[in-house]
């Protein structure tokens, strides 16, 4: 039986990448530039807070996130306080402020780009088919895979981690942002043309409002799976609570791998907490009485 040649797709996508590689690497230079200034902003915001205060500051939060009338509040408070706590104890307070500014990063560059794509494929029938088996790609596809191009034009260090942070997080909040569009009652819509409202003011004080319950539970996804791949973004120098699990495993000390493991556990049981809570208290407050 005839064989048939094989299609050199991999060769096609990596002559492509060297390609921008060389035509645009003034732009990924500069795109360098500001996401590390932005990295180093909030790390040095972070450590700019004593770690006693960081860890009741957030407390506090956690309490006022999920209602400080509720015992649920107290609990989630108690929790942060001693889960942080914990981590400052065994001194892995850098790491966690490091992987913290990581994921906040990502999170903000996520919000930039999830959220306009978002409502657009909520709004246009065109764009929601273009984004789809985009979307679809992004989320199947193995996160280590994430790596290799993040390196290629962003080199190692921390910016290539956000870079690819950002890519992994990003569907979840496109595609919830798109539904909570989707599901706007029809009525809110027309009376709030019938009393003429423009697009802009239709999108920004009906749809987004209405909508932001799906738009938080985005949010909230998004951040997990930042977390998720901040750690494997160790592998390429991005630093953080990561690197303490790297470490665990190249040295086959599974204490070390264990106790990183459990400052990333902890890191995102609260803010997973704090997310869902913010939600949930705009979809009460948007309750009838």
């Amino acid at each position: 039986m005839k064989e048939f040649a094989p299609i050199p797709l991999g060769e096609w996508v990596s002559d492509g990448i060297d390609r921008l590689t060389r035509e645009y690497a003034t732009a990924f230079d500069s795109i360098s530039f500001v996401i590390y200034e932005l990295i180093d902003a909030l790390q040095s915001g972070l450590h700019a807070i004593p770690a006693p205060w960081f860890i009741v500051l957030l407390s506090l939060l956690a309490v006022l996130a999920a209602g400080w009338r509720r015992p649920g509040g107290w609990g989630l408070g108690l929790f942060t306080l001693v889960g942080l706590g914990l981590v400052w104890n065994l001194r892995l307070w850098d790491d966690l402020i490091t992987t913290l500014s990581l994921v906040l990063a990502s999170e903000a560059l996520v919000l930039l780009v999830g959220i306009p794509l978002g409502i657009a494929s909520a709004k246009s029938a065109m764009v929601e088919r273009i984004l789809r088996p985009v979307l679809d790609v992004m989320q199947t596809m193995p996160a280590f895979v994430y790596l290799v191009p993040a390196v290629i034009f962003f080199g190692l260090g921390l910016v290539p981690g956000v870079i690819s942070t950002t890519i992994f997080a990003l569907p979840p909040l496109i595609r919830l942002t798109s539904l909570g569009i989707r599901q706007v009652p029809r009525e809110l819509v027309e009376a709030a043309l019938a009393f003429g409202a423009t697009w802009w003011q239709l999108l920004t004080k009906v749809q987004v409002p209405v909508a932001l319950p799906a738009i938080m539970a985005g949010v909230n996804q998004s951040i997990m799976l930042g977390l998720s791949m901040v750690v494997i973004a160790a592998m390429i120098g991005a630093g953080g609570l990561g690197n303490v699990v790297l470490e665990g495993i190249t040295q086959l000390d599974v204490g070390k791998g264990f106790v990183g493991g459990l400052a990333v556990v902890i890191l995102a049981i609260v803010l997973d907490r704090i997310t869902q809570s913010m939600g949930k208290i705009y979809q009460q407050k948007r309750k009838p009485r």
